[in-house]
Order: C-alpha cells, then sequence, then structure tokens
C-alpha cells in the first residue's frame, strides 16, 4: 500500500469528548469517526485492524469445527417472546416495527434465531455436534455510551453457539472454545486472562470471561498468583473470614445502645467509637415485590455484611427469592425498622423481614450494629445471646472478594488487577432449547432437548482493550498481527532523491513479495510530520531510507517500542524484518 493512495486522516488533538487513552488515539489516528451517539463510522485504517482481528478468528474458529453462517440483524419478536427476553432485556433491546405494525428486536446477540434455525434442521443425533458462528453487526441500545467502541451502542461480535446431544457433548464442545479462543488471544499477542464468571441475562449453568490485562479496565479480576484460581469479582467466592470456633471462645462484651448522632456510615461510626471497621457490621434492605390476589405485596429482606466488605449484587440475585429485588425505601425501611437509613440493624426489628447473613458475619462476635432507632448503634452484640443464632439456611456468600482473602482452592491468598472483557463462553445447557422446544431423535428414536453453548467475542471492543494495554505518550503501539500495517516505510526525499527512490520502491516490491503488510509513506510529508504520524498510528516496525545511510550502504530500522535506531545492512533488511516478525 502507497500511503498516497491510502486515507490517512491525523489529528494533532483529540475530541473533547474522548474519554480515555484508546478513544483519544483511534479519533486522533482516523481509525473511527463518531457519527451518533455510541455510533462510530469505522475508517480505513481502523478497518484494516478489524479485518486483521475477524481473519484471525476465522482461521482459529475453522480449525476448532465451527461452520460459518450469517444471521439477520432485523429478528421477528416472536423469536424473543418464546423466551420471555422480548420484556426481561428492557429498554437495552431496541425494537422497531415494520410498516405492518409487526414487532423486531435490533439485534444485541443470536440465541433465540440459532435455536430456530436448529429445531427446523436439526432432527436426528447422527447430526450432532454441530457449531454455527458469524461475525456480524449487534447493537445494544446502551444507557449512557461512553469510552468509544469500548461501550458503543453497535458493535461488531463473533457469536458462536454449539449444539449436543447430552450434558457431556455440550461440555466437550465448550472446552473446545475454550481451548479456541486460548489460541485467538495468543495470536493477537495481548496479556489476558480467563477467568470464571456469572451468567447473567444469558443463562446456562457455568461460563468463562476473556479479559485484556489493563489498568484502565472495568471489571476487577480475582486470581491466586500460587494456583490456578481466577474468577471475575461478580463470581470469586469469598470464604469466611472469622472462623466458627472464634465465634464462640472467650468472654463476650455487655451488649450496649451507645448514642451516635448523625453517624450513618460505618466509617463514621467506627472513627466515633473507635473500633476497627471490621468490627462493624453493615445493614442493607432490600425488598421484593410478589404479586397475588390481594394486590401488590412488598417482602422486605435484611442483609448484613461486615463494614468494610461490599455486596455482590450477582451473588445476592441467586439467593432464591431474590432474583427480583430493589432496595427499600424510606418508607419501606421506616415501617419494618422504626429507624431512618443508617441505624438499621438485626435487633427489634418492628416487622417480620427475612434476614441473610455473609459468611463472615455468621461468626463474628461482639461486633456493632444498628440499633434501628435514629442516632443509635449497639456495641458488643453475638449471635445467640442479643440474636438468635443464625440458621445455616440463612447464610450465603453475598460480598466482593478483596485483595488478600485466602483462595477457595486452599492455595494462597487472593490478589486483584484489572481487566477488559472481550470475550465470553457460555454452557446454556437447554435454557433457549426448552423454550423454544428445540429437540431432535436420539438413538432409541425418542425426542431429546438439544444441549447448547455460546461463545462471544467483542471484535471491534478488541480495538480499545488493545490500545489500553499497548500504548505512550507518542500514540498506539499495536501488536504485528492486529496492527493496521506491519511495516512503514519512511523515505527521505523520496519525490527528490533517485537514489532513495530507488531503493525504497526495490525494498517495497521485496517486502510485498515475502507477504509483509507493508505501506510506503510517498505523501512527500517533513519527517518529523511523517514519523509522528506513524507513531501514532502505531505501526510496529519502521525503516527509514535515506541519501546519507545509503552512501554507507545502511538503512535505519526503528521499533515502535524502541528507545534508539538500528542500522542495518541494504541487502540484510528483508531477512532483519522477516525474523522480527516471527519473534
Amino acid at each position: 500500500m502507497r500511503a498516497s493512495r491510502f486515507f490517512i486522516s491525523t489529528l494533532k488533538d483529540a475530541p473533547s469528548d474522548a474519554e480515555i487513552v484508546s478513544h483519544q488515539l483511534m479519533m486522533r489516528a482516523g481509525m473511527i469517526k463518531r457519527l451518533g451517539s455510541g455510533i462510530y463510522t469505522y475508517m480505513p485504517m481502523g478497518l484494516r485492524v478489524i479485518r486483521k482481528i475477524e481473519n484471525i478468528i476465522r482461521e482459529e474458529m475453522q480449525k476448532a469445527g465451527a461452520i460459518e453462517l450469517s444471521m439477520p440483524v432485523v429478528q421477528p419478536a416472536e423469536l424473543w417472546q418464546e423466551t420471555g427476553r422480548w420484556d426481561k432485556m428492557g429498554p437495552e433491546l431496541m425494537r422497531v416495527k415494520d410498516r405492518h405494525g409487526r414487532d423486531y428486536a435490533i439485534q444485541p446477540t443470536s440465541e433465540e434465531v440459532v435455536t430456530e434455525i436448529a429445531r427446523s434442521e436439526i432432527k436426528s443425533y447422527r447430526q450432532l455436534p454441530v457449531n454455527f458462528y458469524h461475525i456480524q453487526t449487534k447493537f445494544r441500545d446502551e444507557r449512557r455510551p461512553r469510552f468509544g467502541l469500548m461501550r458503543g451502542r453497535e458493535f461488531t461480535m463473533k457469536d458462536a453457539y454449539s449444539f449436543d446431544a447430552d450434558l457431556a457433548g455440550m461440555q466437550r464442545s465448550y472446552q473446545n472454545m475454550f481451548d479456541a479462543y486460548v489460541r485467538i488471544f495468543t495470536r493477537f499477542s495481548l496479556q489476558f486472562r480467563a477467568v470464571a464468571a456469572d451468567n447473567g441475562a444469558i443463562g446456562g449453568s457455568g461460563s468463562h470471561e476473556f479479559h485484556v490485562i489493563a489498568k484502565t479496565g472495568e471489571d476487577a479480576l480475582v486470581y491466586c498468583p500460587d494456583s490456578d484460581y481466577a474468577a471475575n469479582i461478580e463470581a470469586a467466592e469469598a470464604l469466611a473470614l472469622v472462623d466458627a470456633t472464634e465465634a464462640t471462645s472467650g468472654e463476650s462484651q455487655k451488649l450496649q445502645k451507645i448514642s451516635t448522632p448523625g453517624k450513618k456510615k460505618c466509617e463514621d461510626v467506627a472513627a466515633s467509637l473507635n473500633v476497627s471497621l471490621s468490627k462493624m457490621v453493615k445493614a442493607i434492605a432490600l425488598a421484593v415485590e410478589i404479586k397475588s390476589e390481594q394486590g401488590l405485596q412488598v417482602h422486605v429482606w435484611l442483609l448484613l455484611l461486615r463494614g468494610d466488605h461490599e455486596m455482590n449484587e450477582a451473588k445476592v440475585k441467586k439467593i432464591p427469592g431474590l432474583a427480583e429485588h430493589r432496595f427499600a425505601t424510606d418508607e419501606e425501611i421506616q415501617t419494618c425498622f422504626g429507624s431512618q437509613p443508617g441505624y438499621l440493624g438485626p435487633i427489634n426489628v418492628k416487622k417480620a423481614v427475612t434476614i441473610v447473613v455473609d459468611r463472615t458475619v455468621a461468626h463474628m462476635r461482639d461486633f456493632v450494629c444498628g440499633a434501628n432507632e435514629t442516632d443509635f448503634h449497639y456495641t458488643g452484640v453475638n449471635w445467640g445471646r442479643d440474636l438468635p443464632e443464625i440458621a445455616e439456611s440463612h447464610v450465603f456468600d453475598i460480598r466482593n472478594v478483596v485483595e488478600g482473602d485466602p483462595s477457595p482452592d486452599g492455595k494462597g491468598i487472593l490478589a486483584i488487577e484489572r481487566g477488559i472483557e472481550v470475550g465470553h463462553v457460555f454452557q446454556l445447557g437447554t435454557r433457549y432449547s426448552q423454550d423454544m422446544k428445540a429437540t431432535f431423535l436420539d438413538e432409541n428414536g425418542k425426542p431429546q432437548l438439544l444441549q447448547m453453548g455460546c461463545y462471544g467475542i467483542g471484535v471491534t471492543r478488541i480495538l480499545g482493550a488493545a490500545i489500553e494495554q499497548n500504548f505512550d505518550e507518542k500514540g498506539m503501539i499495536w501488536p504485528a498481527a492486529i496492527a493496521p500495517f506491519e511495516v512503514v516505510l519512511c523515505p527521505m526525499a523520496y519525490d527528490r532523491s533517485e537514489m532513495v527512490k530507488a531503493q525504497t520502491d526495490a525494498l517495497y516490491e521485496a517486502l510485498q513479495e515475502a507477504g509483509i503488510d507493508v505501506v510506503l509513506d510517498d505523501r512527500g510529508e517533513r519527517p518529523g510530520v511523517m514519523f509522528a504520524d506513524w507513531e501514532l498510528i502505531g505501526v510496529p516496525h519502521r525503516i527509514v531510507i535515506g541519501e546519507r545511510g545509503l552512501k554507507e550502504g545502511n538503512l535505519e530500522y526503528l521499533g515502535r517500542r524502541d528507545a534508539c535506531a538500528t542500522a542495518v545492512a541494504v541487502g540484510e533488511m528483508l531477512a532483519f524484518i522477516q525474523n522480527k516478525l516471527v519473534q
């Protein structure tokens, strides 16, 4: 590619609405152009990166036995209504009507459509297993689109769907896709981590997320440096930090009601009482609305966590009865506890509520909690004396782990790093085949539900994630496998020096013949402008051709991460670059 025949449009400064590094650099490098809120045009430079990402994905999916098709962007509402997701997905699902008033969804994903294909096409166990995939535009109506391609509304995703005859087969397909994802992200040359995850709105029995490691990542990844344990913060198991024997050993403190005027937060109460935050118990009131023949009834739950811990929303939703919870209103709290929020606790509750206790709190003793009276707290609270012994059926893991917690596998302590989710694999089981009655005939001629898995990669999101992991003050630093170009030739006075032009053209042809993706900057720009553009764009390998070097028989090589240039003999440059590209 000659730069004069390509479209290069760089900016000195990023637009004011570009919030994070990847968004700023992609806008400055002319890779994307904003069309509307969360909607971008992929300009030629950015599209080259996308196509390279897609090619690697296709190659590995085909190696894994997946079969490519293309499903529609616009999908009939009836399919989504069969699975209940037409209502459950809420406003994130973009709904439209055609001229006849029929409802359609703009696809955010394609579980319903692919299940419709399977139930109409798969008749026998002999057709299984099968795995369909496509790389397709998706749309999710994000409440607050931000961060460029990282949290946009329209994006490109690779989604695959496996169908098997039984659970063991589904698990084999799942492992097959997991292994393919490891190969894909390894080929991208990105530092990544696969972690156990919560299935969320997709449903199913188990899943793993693939995260690109970056300090700016939105997700907290939990792992044990001494073992293979890894999970995202939503799915990471939090063990009890107090041994059960400690809750009953030694003499207990006296229960006292202490005046704490204006102290609503655990941190403020702990400071005023001169106790550790780990001695505090915070109370969170949740409400669940239940429809019955008598009308709408509200049931209030009280969750108890240690003062220095945070509630894990995903874990709470898995507690029977709390899947559709919300935070209780001030009026509901006053009715049940007789107090303002900030002074709640399990002692002297005014109206029946269901109490849920975190594992650690269940073993605490002599703790501090709200007295259900405005401006008062209890100290020296103990289970079995001041409160009934908590039943095991009310004890759950409901908190986020924190760095230094014991690893659930017993092999060390947990560490936390930030990551950007770019892939997710799910064991769906019969979540969709049951709702949509997708069956096949087994060896005995009996109908059985198809066992499903689904597997997604955020193609356009990878651009942002790769940049967040690889940049400096000059611009982006692309791994060669997904860079818009692998090598850039920067000739000095290309339009004025026959020597430079002849050698540049010869090297350009040699690199092309060797299958190397090279761009020749023949725009006639000044060296400073030329170098700044390609450093911003992030091409990993740069070769400078100038008369001074040629007279000495050398060309100048500079890797994008290198501090100093290297002189390479003209006749050795092709082999030198080929060696660099395989490192």
